[in-house]
């Protein structure tokens, strides 16, 4: 009778006794599921989420927008969400818009330290006003003036200036060529792949883009150079060249211009910014325009109200003259960024964690982090509930969905959980949460005691 309850009592105990031993020989403890060491090595590595657009997470109604422009498209530029198009795809020279893309281009020199904006940029003869095409928009360049590069990029952005795209190219490649192969290759890493430039002013007709590809473009521009609105694009006016621009020997004051453009510009001239709504437009600051009789009136158009921030393209617009251009840009503009702001508003994700710590049982990997597959720090939140848009975004629900623990073997970036983002009975967006690491089936012994433990 002894024998056999002590029999009795072996077998009841066993798996105490073995995980009993398991953790006596190994160390491991309960403590150790809930930290992570950094000897761990972290193997997924989040979506960078390279796409410079995509689509809004959510269908709604028509927005009613109406425009005489042939193309154009509003999006959201925090987060890249088209929130609005018209015939975006259809290819369309971008006349000065291409501007941007000589703009981008420099400020990719100065963020490198290759160039500086105090730097005094020799001027080709190619560049100069007098030996631009006929109808040239113009900075007025002239023979031997002292220009900063600030200056000629201030000339790109207000005036316009054909004369100053040249400078620009010369003074960064030295060479037209060059210098187009380089904005060519922006557009090319970036997918871009209806947009192609022959020059950097915008001038020629074999230039090509659509609206969707030039706003993509236009959020990587203010994304990577958001100081380029306020320095450039915001500035309502540019006086050039003025005393401290003249030539050696050169003397400031009036010309006689009768004959033409000469080498030599001594007079001060002054321009207002080509972009119509600035200051006009609550919030607008930027972008850029663009004409010439193959494309219509072009503008690109960013507004930025209480944090939430607008782009709009619109390419093919309507007028006989320029000052029926300006006013298509005008009212255009107008209708899109007033429809955008009074149903849209920006949502920061601040309560979202970038991580969830989770145990792991069966596993020679105690714990993992889960977390967010790709980044994202703002939802375009449309206006559907409450009265106004600031209770709008107070209805906005975080939801995370995750287990209490996963067992066995796991694989990096597998999902094994989601946030959900939500408005009444909308869902404005799906984040999935994905293992941080590849995870081990454990040996059963250790499988069994984990067993035990959960």
């Amino acid at each position: 009778m002894k024998k056999s309850k002590i029999i009795a009592l072996s077998s009841c105990s066993l798996p105490v006794v073995l995980a009993a031993v398991f953790f006596i020989f190994t160390g491991v403890r309960r403590a150790d599921f809930n930290k992570l060491t950094s000897a761990e090595p972290v193997v997924f590595e989040k979506n960078k989420n390279d796409e410079l657009l995509k689509p809004l997470p959510y269908t709604l109604p028509d927005l009613g927008i109406q425009i005489g422009a042939e193309a154009a498209i509003l999006i959201d530029v925090s987060n890249g969400c088209v929130i609005w198009e018209k015939n975006a795809d259809q290819v369309i020279p971008p006349a000065s818009m291409t501007k941007l893309f000589a703009m981008y281009v420099v400020e990719q020199e100065v963020a490198a330290g290759r160039l500086h904006y105090s730097d005094i940029i020799p001027l080709h003869p190619e560049c100069w006003a007098c030996n631009m095409p006929p109808h040239s928009s113009l900075m007025f360049l002239g023979k031997g003036q002292i220009v900063t590069l600030e200056e000629l990029l201030l000339g790109l952005s207000i005036c316009s200036g054909n004369d100053a795209a040249y400078a620009l190219a010369y003074a960064v490649c030295g060479s037209m060529e060059e210098f187009v192969n380089r904005m060519n290759e922006v557009a090319w890493n970036k997918g871009l792949t209806h947009t192609h430039f022959v020059e950097s002013s915008g001038y020629s007709e074999q230039n090509t883009t659509t609206a969707r590809e030039m706003a993509a473009f236009c959020r990587l521009y203010i994304l990577e150079h958001p100081d380029s609105l306020r320095r450039f694009h915001s500035l309502p006016s540019f006086t050039y060249p003025k005393e401290k621009n003249m030539a050696p020997g050169d003397h400031y004051g009036p010309q006689d211009w009768t004959n033409g453009l000469p080498e030599h510009i001594t007079m001060g001239i002054t321009q207002e910014n080509t972009n119509p709504l600035l200051g006009r437009l609550a919030g607008c600051d930027g972008l850029k325009t663009g004409y010439i009789d193959e494309s219509g009136y072009n503008l690109a158009l960013t507004v930025e109200r209480e944090g939430t921030r607008f782009l709009s393209v619109t390419m093919k617009g309507q007028g006989r003259n320029a000052r029926e251009g300006q006013a298509g840009r005008v009212t255009d503009g107008t209708a899109i960024m007033e429809t955008a702001f009074g149903t849209f508003r920006d949502y920061m994700l601040d309560d979202i964690a970038d991580s969830y710590f989770i145990k792991v049982y069966g596993s020679k990997t105690k714990a993992l982090n889960l977390v967010t597959a790709f980044d994202e720090k703002t939802i375009c939140v449309p206006f559907i509930t409450g009265s106004s848009l600031a209770e709008n975004l107070s209805n906005v629900k975080v939801t995370v969905t995750m287990p209490d623990y996963l067992q066995g073997q796991i694989n990096a970036g597998s999902e094994y959980g989601k946030i959900e983002i939500t408005l009444g009975n909308y869902l404005l967006e799906t984040i999935p949460l994905v293992a941080d690491r590849n995870t081990e089936q454990a040996s059963w012994i250790t499988c069994l005691a984990d067993s035990i433990i959960h």
